[in-house]
């Protein structure tokens, strides 16, 4: 009878073991004695915001591009769309919900952006299939979700559980994306 495993997964502790190695450099240690500790969190949290809201927007390319290349998907990617859209703006958090036309700088406006009207880089081409295409879309909102559960780890508490949810729902969108429209659970 062969051995059941127990404890935890290689990748739950590989996983945790980034996720603490992560938390670690991201607290860091500085020589600054003067320096406010709270003006470092603030710092951290804006820079994890930033990060998110980008790899968020890199996501929404990614819904934009399949749709466009599969025009037969749109209905089905719709409602995820629009769920990884509200993930951007709740990421951005209160400080870049600014006027319609206001100046400034906000989460999505960082210099590793492109300008607005210049198309952003797609790192691969959509997949000629649409099952192709939404097993890509899947893998690509499976790594974002796991990539997610390690940063919270070093997150401060009010993002890191936005984190969470944000990275359970984009495990939810992977699972939606594979799963035969119609079929019983």
């Amino acid at each position: 009878m062969p051995a059941v495993p127990r404890g935890p997964s290689r990748r739950s502790v590989l996983a945790g073991a980034a996720g603490a190695a992560g938390a670690v450099l991201l607290t860091g240690c500085t020589g600054e004695s003067g320096a406010n500790p709270g003006d470092n969190g603030i710092a951290l949290e804006r820079r994890m915001r930033e990060g998110a809201v980008r790899d968020t927007e890199r996501l929404l390319e990614r819904y934009d591009a399949t749709t466009a290349a599969h025009p037969d998907l749109a209905g089905r990617l719709a409602p995820l769309r629009a769920a990884v859209a509200a993930h951007s703006a709740a990421l951005a958090g209160p400080a870049a919900a600014q006027p319609p036309g206001a100046a400034g700088p906000s989460a999505s406006s960082s210099g590793s952006a492109p300008a607005a009207g210049t198309p952003a880089p797609r790192s691969a081409p959509v997949p000629a299939t649409a099952a192709e295409a939404l097993t890509e879309l899947a893998d690509t909102e499976r790594s974002l979700s796991e990539a997610r559960t390690i940063t919270l780890a070093g997150a401060p508490g009010e993002l890191a559980r936005l984190l969470a949810s944000v990275a359970a729902c984009g495990a939810v969108h992977a699972y939606l994306l594979t799963a035969t429209p119609g079929a019983a659970p």
